[in-house]
């Protein structure tokens, strides 16, 4: 038998030792199908490339690793611009690739809103060779002349079907148009849909298509379901579903360390058993983590899907998405991890408003149904706890072989002189502080959102942004106090330092439109429908204001808008 030596397969794809290492380090042997078609044609080939792949099928390895590859160790400049839709995988991807890395002397720095600009102007005047960031910042920076393109080797759009659902392929465009001329450029993305290909037309020299399709049959013994659920209440509907659940023993999955290690240590502060699994980890903690968790020592894991790859446990009785996976394979590969042998399990997907999209595009490509879940309330949940609790106390009950010991001395003299039924009560709650509290099992409402369906929505330009004090959250408090629209149906797309763009149902456009119209000496107004897809206005052309409203009623002239429909 021809046994090939470990990491042989990363040689063959023409990768250097110092690359082999790293993988093998991460615990990688073997390539995956979407690696060995990217690795060779970006090491040996100079074309530009389409992939078709997703989240979890190890895309961020496949144009990483030759990124690595090739690029110098500090020029002077940005070498490589890596676009993500949301600041969880951006952060996801530079964490990957820093541990990619290995010993070579490359710089990587994320770049995502809803943070202070200042650390990242200070990481990107010190230089750095790969910036993985979102859109609106990226803009951001680009407008301050911080951020500098011209001489960009390499350009990647990850999750371009995302950032289109998103709202932001206008943005990628304006970006794209600021970046050098002898760049490669790729573009991965579950699907390609006919804007995607315009754009690729667009900024691609001959591109190479490659496609990685996988089964995305789903387990038959798995109950799948869906819960609607605001960001925030999303800690609250993971403990009443494990609250009510008899047994309880499930794999839980969030897109990054950060978030693993997060949600694990709430648990635990809420008196859960949990641990979190991630690529962080040494090999020898990981296998100690999963020894707990296969005895059920900790019967509940929060893991990433790279720290998952290739786990194998038997007889889990839930999958829990904290949030939708990229993409239908990643989701099929979750939750194949339950409902196995003959045995039923369930798998639950919290979403918010935001991505119920992606939700309905895995549902549609599986081909299977994922019911809608309807959360217990919190009488619910304390009726549960009541009958575990009594079970467990009549349960040791049975178990006691006598009475001829200090505790139930004790026992005796404290009954002389309490009431039983109190001496109980206090004890019970010494025990459970935590499990009859009603208080601790607040109301979780359904989000606020469209039908299912899916409401059109329309694209506004707002001329404030980060210089008048706004960021995403306080700009849609602002938005909804003056409009009246509840804030769960305006869409914060991007904040940029003078102006932003949001999104709203079609019907409520004319209110926003009404509410920020020109009035008096300005000429023109606040919000406009914006004009799509052409260059966003400079900041130059924006003026600083404080979000006032008196100050918004005084103004001249806001920046104008992009310039094409989208």
């Amino acid at each position: 038998m021809n046994v090939q030596p470990s990491g042989e397969r990363f040689r063959l794809l023409g990768l250097s030792d110092a690359s082999v290492k790293a993988v093998l380090r991460k615990g990688f042997e073997l390539p995956t199908p979407i690696q060995e078609q990217v690795i060779p044609a970006l090491l040996l080939g100079d074309r530009d490339l389409i992939g078709r792949a997703q989240t979890g099928t190890g895309k961020t390895a496949a144009f990483g690793l030759p990124i690595l590859e090739k690029i110098d160790e500090h020029p002077g400049y940005v070498q490589a611009l890596i676009l993500t839709p949301t600041r969880e995988l951006a952060l996801q991807v530079a964490e990957e690739l820093n541990s990619l890395k290995g010993s070579r002397r490359v710089t990587i720095t994320p770049i995502y809103g809803g943070v202070s600009l200042d650390e990242q102007v200070r990481r990107l005047d010190k230089g750095v060779d790969i910036v993985v960031g979102t859109p609106g910042r990226v803009i951001d920076h680009l407008s301050r002349g911080i951020l500098v393109l011209d001489r960009l080797k390499w350009f990647i759009l990850d999750e371009a079907d995302e950032m289109l659902d998103m709202g932001f392929i206008d943005d990628v465009e304006w970006i794209l148009r600021r970046c050098g001329q002898e760049r490669r450029t790729l573009f991965f993305s579950a699907t390609i849909p006919d804007v995607i290909r315009d754009l690729a037309g667009d900024f691609m020299r001959d591109p190479l298509y490659l496609s990685v399709v996988d089964d995305l049959s789903t387990p038959e013994q798995t109950v799948q379901l869906y819960v609607e659920v605001e960001e925030g209440d999303k800690l609250a509907a993971l403990s009443r579903i494990i609250d009510t659940t008899n047994g309880f023993y499930g794999l839980i999955f969030a897109r990054t360390k950060l978030a693993a290690e997060e949600i694990a240590q709430k648990l635990i502060e809420r008196g859960y058993e949990a641990d979190s699994l991630h690529g962080d980890l040494s090999q020898a903690q990981r296998e100690k983590i999963l020894n707990r968790f296969r005895s059920r020592r900790t019967p509940i894991l929060v893991a990433t899907d790279v720290a998952a790859r290739g786990l194998d446990i038997a007889d889990l009785t839930h999958v829990i998405n904290l949030s939708p996976p990229q993409d239908p394979e990643s989701y099929i590969h979750r939750i194949g991890r339950t409902g196995r042998a003959g045995k039923e399990g369930t798998a639950i997907t919290f979403v918010t408003p935001e991505e119920v999209r992606r939700l309905r595009l895995i549902r549609d490509l599986t081909g299977t149904p994922i019911e809608k879940h309807t959360l217990p309330g919190a009488e619910t949940v304390i009726r549960w706890n009541r009958e575990k609790i009594r079970s467990l106390l009549e349960e040791r009950l049975e178990n006691l072989e006598g009475e001829d010991d200090p505790y139930s001395s004790l026992a005796e003299e404290l009954l002389k002189n309490l009431s039983p039924r109190r001496l109980v009560a206090e004890l019970i709650r010494f025990a459970f502080p935590r499990d009859l509290d009603k208080t601790l099992y607040p109301e979780i409402k359904e989000p606020c959102r469209e039908s299912d369906e899916g409401t059109d929505r329309v694209k506004i330009f707002f001329a404030r942004g980060s210089m008048d004090d706004f960021t995403p959250e306080t700009l849609n408090e602002y938005l909804a106090r003056k409009t009246g629209i509840d804030g769960a149906r305006i869409k914060i797309l991007t904040v940029m330092e003078k102006f932003s763009f949001f999104t709203v149902p079609e019907n409520e456009a004319e209110k926003v439109l009404s509410c920020f119209a020109a009035k008096g000496r300005r000429k023109r107004p606040v919000a406009e429908r914006a004009k799509g897809q052409g260059d966003a206005p400079p900041p130059s052309e924006a003026s600083s204001a404080e979000p006032s409203d008196q100050v918004i009623e005084a103004e001249e002239e806001p920046p104008s808008p992009p310039d094409k429909e989208p």
